[in-house]
């Protein structure tokens, strides 16, 4: 699936670093890992703030949105310890995360270097690698430790990798599923790919923006099946 029209679709025949998010990229949001964080970040904002369920995930999808990640809305506005908070809602279970050898398989053909930009920590881009069979395939993860704490969408985060790996950004794409943080990397100049949901998909606990296929410049493709995305690029 690649839902913008062949003329607004740019070729990748250029690029020699191939940059990929993590939490619902590498893994479908269906299989429903992501809830399991969720949930945990919400226990999390309860505890800190001692509010009922309901206002604290309010305020939870509040931060996600306005700070980029929870984690920074807290220690923003509560000074948390970011360290226990990363250990506390990444204590689930991966099993819901299939080995996906296609993917795996297509992600290593891709001519260049690999890298993982997540907003969440190398520990947990571990496990999900591990369950997907992917544990030697990138050759960086950079992690919202890396960034300091201050994470994608914000300019810092990406200036940060760059500067950490020698990458120039007009060689470079972004595969991300959420389209705001596509922003930056189109403004450098990175090709960017909208990581989307299959057509259909809904969720109660999950707010409409993080689903936004908003479209516009900063997005040049979009697909719901990242492996055959990779598979077919000419």
């Amino acid at each position: 699936m690649n839902t913008l029209p062949a003329s607004e679709q740019r070729s990748l025949s250029h690029v020699t670093d191939w940059v990929f998010d993590l939490d619902n990229t590498l893994y479908p949001r269906e299989c429903d890992l992501w809830s399991q964080i969720d949930l945990r970040i919400t226990d999390y904002v309860m505890k800190v703030t001692q509010l009922a369920f309901e206002e604290a995930r309010a305020l939870q999808k509040g931060y996600y949105r306005d700070y980029g990640t929870t984690l920074n809305g807290l220690m923003q506005r509560h000074n948390i310890d970011p360290e226990h908070f990363l250990r506390s809602v990444h204590a689930i279970d991966y099993s819901p995360v299939a080995p996906h050898p296609a993917l795996v398989e297509a992600i290593a053909r891709l001519p260049g270097r690999k890298f993982i930009l997540t907003n969440a920590d190398a520990g947990h881009a571990g496990s999900v690698l591990s369950r997907l069979g992917g544990s030697e395939l990138f050759d960086g993860i950079f992690d919202i430790c890396a960034m300091t704490y201050v994470p994608k969408p914000h300019h810092s985060a990406y200036a940060a990798f760059f500067a950490a790996h020698g990458i120039e950004p007009t060689r470079a794409v972004m595969f991300d599923d959420l389209e705001k943080n596509l922003v930056v990397p189109h403004d450098v100049g990175m090709a960017t790919v909208q990581v989307v949901a299959s057509e259909g998909y809904a969720d109660e606990r999950v707010d409409p923006w993080e689903l936004a296929q908003a479209g516009g410049p900063h997005v040049h493709h979009v697909t719901s099946n990242l492996a055959g995305f990779l598979r077919n690029l000419p």
